[in-house]
C-alpha cells in the first residue's frame, strides 16, 4: 500500500539500527516521509547531532526536523496528550498525515490523533533486537546497531601526550593493539598518529628540495600552522572514532598543539585553545628514564623535562582526568591498561529521558 505523507516521532536517543530499519520502512512506502526528533532538553547527546546522523544516513529523501518536547509523559491523559501533540504538529508540517509508522505501544494512539493509519514495524525487535534503552544501558553490548556518527559520540577517548622521545607513539600503538587482539567489538580499535610530525616532515622534505643539508631546526612555524595542526587532528580523531571500537586511542590532540605553540612562539593562540577538547583520560609519558632517540625531526632532550613539566601542570589547570605513566615500558603498558579497563568498567553516563508517568492503580495492580 502507498501513502502520501509518512509521520514517525521519536527521540533517537541515541539513533540505531532499529530506527534505521523503521525510517526505511516508511519512505518504502510513502510518497514523502517526515521525521520528528523530539528529546527533552536535558538528555546527553545534543539535538542537532542526532539530526545531523539521522540526515547522513537517509539523505534528502527525508525530511527531519528537531524540537525540544519537555512534557511529562502519561500516555492516560488527554490533556498531556494534547501538550506533546501540539508540539509534533507544528513539527510535521503543515498537510494531511496520511500513515504514522512506529514500533512503540504508544503509535497507535500517536496515529489516532493525526487521523491517520497506524503502520506498526517489528514491535518485538525480532528483527533488530535493540532499543535505546538497551544501548543507554550498555553501548558496547549493542555497538554493532550503532552508526558511525552515534559510534564517533559514545566511543571512550584516550589521549597519549609527552614530551619527545617519550614513547607516546609507541604507547598509543601498543593499547590500541592490545584491544584489538581481544577481539569482537574491539577488533576495530584504531589509533591516531600525531599530525605534527606529519607537517614537519613535509615541510623538511620541501626545504630540502632547494637545500639538501637543511636541518629540522630550518623549520619555521606560525599561528596558522598550529591551528592547522590542531584541526587536522580532530578531524582525524573524530573520523576514526566513527568507524572503530568502543574505544580510541591518540598520539597527542589539539592540547598539546597549544604546548608547542607556546614552544615555538612563545605563547598559544585563541585559535589553537579554541580547538581543544576534553577527552575521557590523558595518559602523560614520562620522560624520566626514557633514553633520547634522535630521529632527525626533534628539538633535543635538553627540552624534555620542562616539556613534561608543562604538560603536567596544564593538565592540573584543566582539571581533566590524567594519569603520568612512569618507569620501565611494561609497567608503564600494565598501568595503562588497567587505567583504560576501569574507565570502560566505567559505562558511559547519560542522563536518562524522561519516563512516563504510572498510576496509582496500574503500578498497584
Amino acid at each position: 500500500m502507498r501513502y502520501g505523507h509518512g509521520l514517525i516521532v521519536g527521540k533517537f536517543y541515541p539513533p540505531h539500527a532499529g530506527h534505521h530499519a523503521l525510517i526505511e520502512a516508511a519512505a518504502a512506502v510513502c510518497e514523502r516521509v517526515t521525521v520528528v526528533v523530539a528529546p527533552s532538553s536535558g538528555e546527553s547527546i545534543p539535538l542537532e547531532l542526532r539530526l545531523e546522523w539521522l540526515r547522513a544516513a537517509h539523505g534528502p529523501a527525508v525530511r527531519f526536523a528537531g524540537v525540544y518536547d519537555d512534557h511529562p509523559i502519561d500516555y492516560d491523559d488527554p490533556a498531556v496528550w494534547e501538550l506533546h501533540m501540539a508540539v509534533f504538529r507544528a513539527a510535521a508540517g503543515t498537510g494531511r498525515v496520511d500513515a504514522v509508522f512506529s514500533s512503540e505501544a504508544y503509535g497507535t494512539e500517536l496515529a489516532r490523533r493525526f487521523h491517520a493509519e497506524a503502520v506498526v514495524v517489528d514491535p518485538e525487535r525480532t528483527r533488530i533486537p535493540v532499543s535505546g534503552t538497551a544501548i543507554r544501558a550498555d553501548p558496547v553490548a549493542n555497538w554493532a546497531y550503532l552508526g558511525p556518527g552515534a559510534r564517533g559520540w559514545l566511543a571512550r577517548r584516550v589521549v597519549v601526550v609527552g614530551a619527545e622521545s617519550t614513547g607516546t607513539t609507541t604507547m598509543a600503538r601498543a593499547l590500541a593493539r592490545h584491544y584489538r587482539l581481544r577481539g569482537g567489538v574491539w577488533a576495530d580499535t584504531r589509533w591516531v598518529p600525531e599530525y605534527g610530525r606529519e607537517l614537519t616532515e613535509r615541510k623538511l622534505a620541501g626545504l630540502r628540495r632547494d637545500r639538501q643539508e637543511a636541518t629540522v631546526f630550518d623549520v619555521t612555524w606560525d599561528r596558522d600552522d598550529f591551528v592547522a595542526v590542531a584541526a587536522a587532528q580532530n578531524a582525524a580523531e573524530d573520523q576514526a572514532a566513527r568507524s572503530g571500537s568502543p574505544v580510541l586511542f591518540a598520539d597527542t590532540d589539539a592540547f598539546a598543539t597549544t604546548i608547542w605553540e607556546e614552544r615555538y612562539l612563545g605563547s598559544t593562540s585563541p585559535a589553537v585553545r579554541d580547538l581543544v577538547r576534553e577527552p575521557d583520560l590523558y595518559l602523560l609519558t614520562d620522560d624520566a628514564g626514557v633514553p633520547f632517540d634522535d630521529d632527525g625531526l626533534r628539538d633535543g632532550e635538553h627540552i624534555r623535562q620542562w616539556m613534561t613539566g608543562r604538560f603536567r601542570t596544564e593538565l592540573v589547570v584543566r582539571g581533566v582526568p590524567y594519569a603520568v605513566l612512569a618507569g620501565p615500558y611494561a609497567h608503564r603498558l600494565r598501568t595503562a591498561i588497567a587505567l583504560v579497563d576501569g574507565l570502560l568498567a566505567g559505562g558511559r553516563d547519560l542522563t536518562p529521558p524522561l519516563i512516563p508517568h504510572v498510576r496509582a492503580s496500574v503500578a498497584e495492580a
